[in-house]
């Protein structure tokens, strides 16, 4: 079979798989990582596009691709065996160790316990520019309900003392087998690119302290990893296989973590007039949340504020003397990211005050993670697109889509370095079948997620590690 012949059959495979090149996607990312894609009509290049350059051969995609195919067993069982032994952030020793281990066998300078369980390979290919790709490591503190055969049944106790399941419901499973696969795939094929290549296994994106506690253990100074040109990182979303999300622009929301602890006076339930409730504080406080977007927001921008937890006392006939409240807050701007603290501040110290909690026993607001907006450089997208419409077909590389108010701190790696060039790119890893039938039902995916039944379809593995390795071949190639 021909080169040629055999990167059209293999495009016209992916774009049946997702029901025809007469579809187009909308994106928006639910979460770090998580996507919604609406179907809109398909359409094509205007006049007054470029055309995208694509400085992979066609030689070259083949012989990456169909290496990539033939590891597939391989990295599927990585998976599965990353999957089933899912770790929390800055919990990720078992996983860093799977990372360094293949770095190392593969020829790749090794780097590890950067920000605790961070681990660095770097491979020096010669003049060229110098690339990072990063995978993040961590799961989630919840129950997977997929009933797979390889389903995490894995609980920890934290160190703040709560016993919790932990399952990989976000795909960085999935991420860092497509980093190691990618890793070994360019090791292979050194004579075809230039430059420096940085894969990175990155802890805790999920509490969005991760990439920070890398730079600030010394990644680009104690560590002595060079600066790179540009910062590649792919992350699953709950649409069809084969479908690749990316564009310039500002692309996700930023986010802050905040936990707000309400102090009162504990005593016995039935004498409550004695005490002074932080439960009660509490519960008008997560309601009172709520009116920020709708009454001190301006309404043509945008924010979300949520509270993921409520945490007190531990007895039913006890009154607590605290109560924490677990708050995340999404936006845009600075200054709306400002105006949302600032109320939630204010509530919190109205509410106490009104149960007559003193200024010196006012809630304690504490700033945990946080991440600004990510914006994606246009000139570091524009290499990518060609050669991904190669590999997948022009249809299925969603080239316009609304920015999301999921949020991500890989562009956090970049530390003091504003002149890094960010890549941060969608992938869709759902059963094509699957999306098609929760779109056909009114449901724009099948799963979200952080959801127990987030599951990974097994064919986005070897897919993922392609679109990986021609993106940055995209960036790397040698051109003639």
């Amino acid at each position: 079979m021909s080169t040629i012949s055999a990167r059209t059959r293999h495009m016209r495979a992916m774009r049946n798989r997702n029901g025809g090149t007469a579809a187009r996607f909308r994106y928006g990312l639910l979460s770090v990582s998580a996507a919604i894609l609406l179907m809109l009509p398909a359409g094509h290049a205007t006049a007054q596009e470029a055309a995208p350059v694509n400085h992979v051969s066609p030689e070259l995609m083949t012989r990456v691709t169909d290496a990539i195919d033939q590891d597939g067993s391989r990295l599927t069982d990585i998976f599965k065996d990353i999957h089933e032994n899912p770790e929390l952030g800055f919990m990720e020793s078992r996983t860093a160790g799977i990372i360094a281990d293949e770095f190392e066998s593969l020829g790749y300078e090794v780097k590890t316990g950067i920000g605790v369980t961070g681990v660095v390979g770097i491979l020096r290919n010669g003049d060229g520019p110098t690339v990072m790709y990063r995978a993040d490591m961590d799961a989630n503190a919840v129950e997977e309900a997929t009933g797979l055969d390889y389903a995490s049944t894995v609980r920890v106790t934290r160190p703040d003392g709560v016993e919790v399941p932990v399952a990989h419901m976000c795909g960085h499973d999935a991420h860092v087998t497509w980093m190691l696969g990618v890793a070994k795939v360019m090791a292979e094929n050194k004579d075809d690119w230039s430059g420096t290549l940085i894969f990175v296994g990155q802890p805790a994106e999920e509490p969005i302290t991760g990439a920070a506690a890398m730079v600030e253990d010394g990644l680009y100074t104690t560590h002595s990893v060079p600066v790179p040109d540009y910062l590649l990182a792919l992350h699953t979303a709950p649409v069809g296989t084969g479908l690749v999300a990316a564009r310039s622009g500002t692309i996700m929301a930023g986010t802050d973590q905040i936990d707000v602890t309400f102090h009162g006076v504990g005593g016995h339930g039935s004498m409550p007039h004695l005490t002074k409730d932080p439960v009660i504080m509490a519960a008008y406080a997560v309601t009172e949340f709520q009116a920020i977007v709708a009454r001190v927001l301006p309404p043509l921008d945008t924010g979300v504020v949520t509270v993921g937890s409520i945490q007190a006392g531990t007895d039913n006939n006890v009154i607590p003397s605290d109560a924490l409240v677990k708050v995340n807050i999404r936006f845009f701007t600075s200054e709306i990211r400002q105006k949302m603290i600032d109320a939630i501040t204010a509530i919190s110290n109205g509410i106490a005050t009104t149960y007559g909690m003193r200024q010196d026993r006012l809630p304690t607001v504490a700033m945990k993670g946080h991440s600004p907006a990510l914006v994606n450089d246009a000139e570091a997208v524009d290499q990518l697109v060609g050669p991904l419409q190669a590999l997948v077909g022009d249809a299925n590389v969603v080239k316009e889509f609304p920015p999301a108010t999921g949020s991500e701190d890989a562009h956090l790696l970049r530390g003091d370095n504003p002149d890094v060039k960010v890549a941060y790119m969608a992938v869709g890893i759902a059963e094509p079948a699957a999306f098609q039938a929760a779109v056909a039902d009114g449901r724009m995916i099948p799963f979200s997620a952080h959801n127990p039944n987030f599951v990974v379809d097994l064919d986005a593995i070897p897919l993922g590690t392609k679109i990986g390795a021609v993106s940055l071949l995209g960036l790397l190639a040698n051109q003639d």
